[in-house]
């Protein structure tokens, strides 16, 4: 394993903020896995410390495939990590957002473009990244429709469902998006937690990536073959709102089978205690996306279901 630095960010009142990357084998850059670039990514940075501690055993035993390099980056925005931000620096700055950066830019810019410098030429690109929803998820693959995104290849980890999401305009500053813009095959993976660990998932997530890697030929490991996976376009999934605000109570989690008019959550008077509203499946499914904060707002996604998956 070779460590080296990708970035650092000066500061006169804390640590610098260094950006290290980890390399395994040597040759062509076959593969980049990439951990927290915001500062709720708790999950995503313990995955990939994880993901480090299985290769080094690979490369122990010389098992990183000849002429295959691959470089795992656990975490980017630490500084937002460590006094629990979201966001970078002072301006709150979304480093997923501002992608592929600028060398004279803001800070932010400029660790962006530092970052898409060292990373841009991988044949593979995989990030374990976070939604814009707080909840839990059924772990997943998600690509966005550029063009250049490939299913197939996505069925390789494993997992439970591919994700196939048309890009918003918003999406353009993305890392997986500039990462296709570059001609690097990229993989966006979601485990269930974000600010908390989920070991279970976490597991799930470091086994999919290596099995990725060996179907790939990059390395040679012995895997289960996990799931057969079930492609989703973003825009069939079921959306359930919340009619009122106040305390949540959800009755239902990540990977339930539901019936239409089943009750799913209930919505809890803040100080009377009474139900406001109980909210029922609006379709037979499964539970795709489960809202998770104790209280909710009117109008707020509490649930993503995948329905009719039986026709």
């Amino acid at each position: 394993m070779h460590i080296h630095e990708i970035y650092m960010v000066h500061s006169a009142y804390r640590e610098d903020m260094k950006i290290k990357g980890y390399t395994f084998g040597q040759g062509e850059k076959s593969a980049c896995i990439v951990g927290a670039l915001r500062g709720n990514e708790i999950q995503q940075m313990y995955v990939c410390s994880q993901l480090i501690q299985a290769l080094k055993e690979l490369e122990t035993n010389s098992c990183i495939c000849t002429g295959k390099q691959i470089q795992v980056i656990p975490v980017v925005n630490s500084y937002s990590i460590n006094v629990g931000r979201c966001f970078f620096g002072v301006d709150n700055a979304d480093l997923n957002r501002g992608f592929p950066g600028n060398s004279y830019g803001e800070q932010d810019r400029r660790i962006v473009h530092a970052l898409m410098e060292d990373i841009g030429s991988y044949d593979y690109g995989i990030q374990f990244a976070s939604f814009y929803m707080d909840g839990e998820f059924m772990p997943h693959v998600r690509m966005m429709e550029t063009g250049y995104q490939n299913t197939s290849l996505a069925n390789l980890f494993g997992l439970p469902y591919v994700v196939v999401h048309k890009p918003a305009p918003i999406d353009t500053g993305t890392l997986n998006y500039n990462w296709q813009a570059a001609n690097t095959a990229a993989f966006s993976l979601f485990t269930k937690t974000n600010w908390e660990i989920d070991e279970r998932s976490a597991s799930q997530g470091v086994a999919a990536v290596l099995r990725f890697l060996k179907r790939m030929g990059i390395i040679r490991y012995d895997s289960h073959s996990g799931y057969i996976s079930h492609v989703l376009y973003e825009q069939d999934l079921s959306d359930v709102h919340a009619g009122r605000a106040g305390i949540f109570r959800g009755l239902v989690r990540p990977g339930d089978d539901v019936r239409y008019g089943r009750p799913l959550a209930e919505i809890i008077d803040p100080q009377e205690g009474i139900v406001r509203e109980t909210i029922v499946a609006p379709t037979d499914g499964i539970v795709f996306f489960a809202h998770t904060k104790a209280l909710i707002s009117q109008g707020d996604i509490v649930y993503r279901l995948v329905h009719r998956l039986h026709e």
